[in-house]
């Protein structure tokens, strides 16, 4: 007993000593509390020092996000399970803004916007966490769009062109092939060096199976990234999806790489803000819109841009994707996003129910910049194309009433019609640019006016076996090549000039 008692006042007088040299500070901790909270998002009052995009921990675990402040209380989006939140509830900040994960790492994987696996995978290890918000390239950081990004869609690469560091706005009504061109786009960077983004925004999660499977089956899915905000997901994981993945976009893009980032699509984004502003109590505007839905989607867009060689050269190219109804393009999201873009692709229902897939309307289609980096081999071919094929459809309305036509505009829309059946497509299957340079040559030399239009998907099936054969120069043309001489340009047709004879319809004359 009496060492037990020694033993027990040497411990007392030691924790004594090490408590004495404690230097004892006051600290200050500035604790919110909940006003209320329901439907993914929440109402806090007090946190004074709070910054718009900072994480906030709720006493249950919870996170959350700052969207709004207000004179007294705060607007937060919740990024993880409400569950449990109750009024009264305390929450503290943590003075660091919302970050996702990025590198290399991500590559090939499905996650969510704050970077968790979907995949059943294990949680990519990244070592590097950037903001989910961060400003625009200045004028002086940016640096001309040159090079163009192949779609492998012949209507688009002829016509409607999009260059690296372009943002070019997809828009249609519901079930027009508004996600297919997307994701062709994304399948024919298998042959180039292009790093693709997908963001999934508000889908179901079969759609988004059905591209992540399709890219996995037909493109390079080691160079993907797919970021998935489900339409069961939380809506403030919802809004963060966009902004996450261009964020991860932007790591590759400031080492040098060249990079495509879809976002599937901004109509639901918009959606998912307004029902957020809505939640949240702040005024209304036009169509129940914010009034800030504007700067949500430029300041977003305008990440998108080609660096400087400063800083590194590289490039992000945006394809956003807007859903109209009925065709209304004048509606008041699709417009701010024509206005914010460098042009857009308009798909029109009515030609894909007349089965003209893909159906881009060419006349409401526009790229503001693509046609400057056109690959010169197929700028020289494609100059006249969208002229005549405009006059084609003028002069076939007319036909439709039985109206009688001379020889000449018989010719010409016989030529049209060709033009049309050339630029149809199946999908997942993007024609090189050597086969785009030669169904172009075919089309301006008239090689293929003698093959039956049932004929011409023939025809382009033969087309990459005979270009190999016949003329490997062009089947292996890329983007930098000059254009065509017209030396070349003379052999190539007549080496179509063959190929198309073996589809051509026999002459009525000549088997008389």
């Amino acid at each position: 007993m009496p060492k037990l008692a020694d033993d027990l006042r040497r411990w007392t007088e030691s924790s004594r000593k090490r408590i004495d040299s404690v230097v004892m500070t006051p600290w200050e901790e500035q604790v919110g509390r909940v006003l209320h909270t329901g439907d993914g998002v929440a109402t806090v009052s007090g946190l004074p020092e709070a910054r718009l995009d900072e994480l906030l921990v709720f006493e249950s675990g919870a996170r959350g996000m700052v969207v709004g402040l207000g004179e007294t209380d705060i607007g937060c989006m919740m990024l993880s399970d409400p569950k449990g939140i109750v009024a009264g509830e305390t929450v503290r900040g943590t003075t660091e803004v919302a970050r996702v994960p990025v590198g290399d790492e991500l590559l090939g994987r499905v996650v969510d916007p704050i970077g968790m696996p979907l995949d059943g995978g294990e949680v990519p290890a990244c070592r590097d966490f950037a903001p989910i918000e961060n400003p625009a390239p200045a004028i002086y950081d940016r640096a001309l769009i040159e090079r163009p990004l192949a779609t492998g869609v012949l209507v688009v690469d002829a016509m409607i062109p999009i260059g690296r560091g372009q943002r070019e706005l997809i828009i249609g009504d519901r079930g027009t092939g508004k996600t297919a061109l997307a994701v062709d786009t994304i399948i024919n960077q298998r042959s180039s060096d292009v790093i693709c983004v997908y963001a999934a925004v508000g889908q179901k999660a079969s759609s988004v199976a059905r591209v992540i499977e399709s890219v996995r089956h037909s493109g390079a899915p080691e160079r993907c990234i797919f970021v998935v905000g489900e339409a069961d997901a939380l809506p403030g994981l919802q809004w963060l999806t966009p902004y996450a993945a261009c964020t991860m976009a932007e790591h590759f893009t400031a080492r040098g790489r060249d990079v495509l980032l879809v976002i599937d699509d901004l109509s639901k984004h918009a959606a998912v803000y307004r029902e957020v502003s809505l939640l949240l109590r702040r005024p209304p505007g036009r169509e129940a819109f914010p009034g800030d839905i504007f700067y949500i989607h430029s300041r977003l867009l305008e990440r998108a841009a080609r660096l400087s060689p400063e800083r590194g050269g590289g490039s992000l190219t945006a394809l956003p994707i807007a859903e109209t109804q009925a065709g209304n393009i004048s509606a008041f999201i699709p417009t701010n996003l024509i206005s914010i873009t460098d042009g857009q692709i308009y798909l029109d229902p009515t030609l894909f129910n007349e089965d003209q897939k893909p159906a881009v309307d060419v006349g409401r289609s526009v790229s503001r910049v693509g046609g400057k980096t056109q690959a010169p081999a197929l700028k020289a071919l494609a100059g006249s194309l969208k002229l005549e094929y405009a006059q084609f459809l003028e002069l076939e309305v007319f036909t439709r009433f039985g109206t009688m036509v001379d020889e000449r505009t018989r010719k010409k829309i016989e030529h049209g019609r060709r033009i049309r059946a050339v630029l149809a497509q199946n999908q997942f299957s993007p024609l090189s640019l050597g086969e785009q340079t030669a169904l172009l040559a075919a089309l301006s030399g008239r090689q293929l006016d003698d093959v039956p239009l049932d004929r011409i998907a023939e025809f382009r099936a033969a087309l990459p076996r005979w270009l190999a054969e016949h003329a490997p120069e062009i089947a292996d043309l890329d983007d930098r090549a000059p254009p065509i001489t017209d030396e070349k340009l003379g052999q190539l047709r007549q080496v179509l000039a063959e190929l198309a004879d073996t589809f051509a319809a026999p002459d009525p004359e000549a088997t008389e």
